[in-house]
């Protein structure tokens, strides 16, 4: 497949199939007629949105989507009500009959349909597979089943009726509490130095076993989570504001300016000034 993801105010969107799951890749330009994400998936807006509204069960719900927040969907889809920035975005659809097998009921995942959360497991799988569509990175299938099963694992403790605060993190992993923590932990400190002692502080575990268990749990090594959020968070900055690139990588934690723009071009396919044009 070609691998254009539409920065140049086209709308880009493409699909892959995976071992027990496919994930829709969207790059959209504002819009004002209606859009609209799909029954039972999972997803990750990485873009910015002030004020968006969205309409799911006959609930209308209008608020700001901060840059990788996640939404689980049930039976009934959401509609976006015309958006004013670009989106970015990816789906994933696992297969039903998996999650059947861990009694999972689609139709009623425990959130309030349209809510947007802060998932680090979610935000980490779609990362992966986004840098798929956008940069024809490789993804193996045993990689790919593993995320399957580590995402449907996930969904199940945490989205499926009867899930609660209580449920047991399986051994070698963290429970979703400390997740969420070190998420709050890493997004708070973005333009500051982020080290693997404190995020294993935040755990109550030694730096070692903190950096198996958080990959085991997402999927991604502590340092590669940190920048990707780092990026990601640049990246709506760079779309919806008009501040220097210099400043955008300096506030996300880049002290080296050549570096962010290296490390932004491997990792999502263009470098800042191609994103901006």
């Amino acid at each position: 497949m070609a691998h254009d993801p539409g920065w140049r105010g086209r709308p880009a969107r493409s699909a892959l199939e995976w071992p027990g799951m496919r994930s829709h890749y969207a790059w959209l330009p504002p819009h004002a007629e209606a859009s609209m994400t799909g029954a039972h998936q999972v997803g990750v807006s990485f873009s910015a949105h002030a004020g968006q509204e969205r309409r799911a069960a006959g609930r209308t719900v209008r608020g700001d989507i901060p840059p990788g927040t996640a939404f689980v969907t049930g039976a009934d889809p959401i509609s976006w009500l015309g958006v004013a920035e670009p989106t970015e975005s990816l789906e994933i659809y696992p297969d039903p009959t998996l999650l059947a097998s861990i009694g999972f009921d689609t139709d009623r995942p425990r959130i309030e349909p349209g809510t947007g959360v802060r998932d680090g497991v979610v935000f980490a799988a779609a990362s992966l597979l986004k840098r798929v569509h956008v940069t024809g990175a490789e993804l193996s299938d045993i990689e790919a089943s593993t995320l399957t099963h580590r995402l449907v694992e996930h969904l199940g403790q945490v989205y499926a009726s009867g899930a609660g605060a209580g449920t047991r993190a399986a051994r070698g992993t963290l429970d979703q509490a400390t997740v969420d923590q070190v998420v709050q932990y890493v997004h708070a400190h973005l333009a500051g130095p982020i080290t693997l002692d404190e995020l294993a502080g935040l755990a109550a575990l030694s730096p070692y076993h903190f950096a198996r268990a958080f990959k085991s749990t997402t999927g991604m090594p502590p340092h590669r989570f940190v920048t990707t959020t780092r990026l990601e968070t640049a990246k709506a900055a760079l779309v919806n504001s008009r501040r220097p690139v210099a400043e955008i990588a300096h506030a996300v934690g880049f002290g080296n300016v050549s570096h962010f723009r290296r490390l932004f071009h491997r990792e999502l396919g263009l470098r800042p000034a191609q994103l901006r044009r």
